[in-house]
């Protein structure tokens, strides 16, 4: 009977070190899929990258799909975008921007940071378990920048210990600095003998931390490896009917380090993006799923492009931060915030070529009142905030916002709720928008100079879904309009 692999681990993906493959496969989804990445494409993928001389079939006649499935899964860990519905590939920001300097390898490095930055535990295209909710890159940012540490992080502390953190505090991060330095004393045999008492738990963090993993940040530039000489050799567990033996992996008594160019930036990032931040909750119980993905997706640090001296567009700026700004008002106890959301998503309704949206606010009335110019129809949007979640809707108050502009009807944008609130609308000309949604549909057509954007379709889908939540029409809207964008 095959041996039981061990503990609950973080699992780091582990099926490419090559760099430029990881490259050359976001320009080809990007250049050549139109965003559509279904079986067939993926087939087409693979001829392409084979003429590259970057792919090369085990069994040709087989045709499996196995190693494309897991480069397209590499871009998602990565953050270079995600798949939603109908197999449709959305590039995230930081992916739009690696794509942009994709022959400027010192931006490219400073992008790939950010990337990792963003990266969370749970992750939706990793199988790390629900129990580890952090941010493990900028964990180990956090490690490598500690002088109690000598600022290196060795491959067997890392095995032993970090990949089984599952949250972390400035308490737990403490506590875990002890660890490493008790870990430290110990001698060489000690060390084999802790790591052979689980040998099926440890090989696995070696193999995605060592093999894998730090030889791709090693490509980029982003860490520096000291090999180090063999501790132990760790071995998987046999497979079921195998007649070979185990594969064995050397734990090194190296370690990693950051170089001197890169972590200056590393430091102002984990300044803004701490390594103790709490993950969204991927099982939030109030919002779609694919509303929690395209907001852990939107990651985009300001900071990276002050670093890389990109021309900020300020106004695509606050769109990616839409979610961030509600929860920034609603929890601003002095109140000197409290317009910055109705501002900007006053700007955001008047991207449409065919809207004219004014700011009114106070007591009694609507956030905003807009005018549908094509069929001269108003309607009313409402910002909706709450320390935790929007609880409920006062649809009463919302007709009467709606009377004193003659409004056909209200939208209401916030960044989560609880269910009982759509029961509230049920029966009125109202419809609910994620902010993360709105934000994604408008940055789409910012990044690919979409200048005329029509309300039309909006008008629509709010007229045939009042009383609704409409996040997920909107959001396969995005997918369908921008699966024909990403080649063009």
């Amino acid at each position: 009977m095959p041996a039981k692999v061990g503990r609950e681990k973080w699992i780091l993906y582990k099926h490419t070190c090559n760099y430029e493959l990881i490259k050359a496969v976001a320009l080809d989804v990007k250049n050549n899929c139109a965003a559509n990445i279904s079986g067939q494409e993926r087939y087409r993928m693979q001829e392409r990258l084979a003429e590259l001389n970057l792919y090369q079939s085990r069994n040709p006649k087989l045709r499996s799909l196995d190693a494309i499935n897991h480069r397209i899964n590499t871009l998602e860990f990565y953050m270079f975008g995600y798949e939603g519905k109908g197999r449709r590939f959305i590039f995230s920001p930081l992916g739009n921007l690696f794509l942009q300097h994709i022959k400027d390898e010192g931006k490219l490095q400073k992008i790939f940071i950010a990337m990792l930055f963003g990266i969370q535990f749970e992750h939706p295209a990793n199988g790390t378990p629900a129990a580890f909710q952090l941010y493990p890159f900028r964990l180990i940012f956090q490690l490598l920048l500690d002088e109690r540490l000598e600022c290196r992080l060795y491959h067997a502390e890392y095995a032993y210990l970090i990949p089984f953190i599952k949250e972390v505090d400035e308490e737990k991060y403490e506590e875990l600095v002890d660890r490493i330095l008790k870990f430290r004393e110990l001698g060489k045999s000690q060390i084999a003998e802790l790591l052979k008492k689980d040998e099926h738990t440890y090989v696995n963090c070696v193999y995605e931390w060592q093999y894998y993993t730090q030889k791709l940040l090693k490509t980029i530039g982003i860490i520096q490896v000291y090999e180090g000489k063999g501790i132990v050799k760790l071995f998987h567990p046999k497979k079921p009917f195998s007649r070979s033996n185990p594969t064995g992996r050397i734990v090194k008594d190296g370690y990693v380090t950051l170089p001197d160019r890169v972590k200056g930036f590393v430091k102002r990032m984990l300044k803004v993006y701490s390594a103790f931040q709490k993950p969204l909750c991927l099982a939030d119980g109030t919002r779609l799923y694919m509303d929690v993905v395209k907001e852990i997706y939107s990651f985009y640090p300001e900071l990276l492009l002050e670093e890389i001296g990109e021309c900020q567009d300020e106004f695509q700026v606050k769109l990616l931060e839409l979610p961030k700004l509600i929860e920034e008002y609603a929890n601003n106890p002095k109140n000197s915030t409290a317009y910055l959301f109705e501002d900007v998503l006053t700007e955001g309704f008047n991207m449409f070529v065919n809207v004219d949206a004014q700011k009114i606010g106070g007591a009694g009335n609507t956030d905003i009142e807009c005018l549908y110019i094509t069929r001269n129809k108003k309607f009313a949007v409402d910002a909706k905030s709450t320390e935790n979640k929007l609880l409920g809707l006062n649809a009463g108050r919302l007709r009467e916002h709606r009377r004193k502009i003659g409004g056909a009807y209200t939208i209401v944008i916030t960044p989560r709720y609880v269910p009982a609130a759509l029961r509230d609308i049920k029966e009125d000309p109202i419809v609910i928008i994620l902010a993360s949604t709105f934000s994604e549909y408008l940055y789409n057509h910012i990044y690919h100079d979409v200048r005329e954007i029509n309300y039309e379709d909006f008008d629509k889908i709010i007229m045939d879904n009042l009383g609704n939540d409409i996040s997920e029409q909107i959001s396969e809207m995005t997918m369908e309009k921008f699966a024909a964008q990403q080649n063009s």
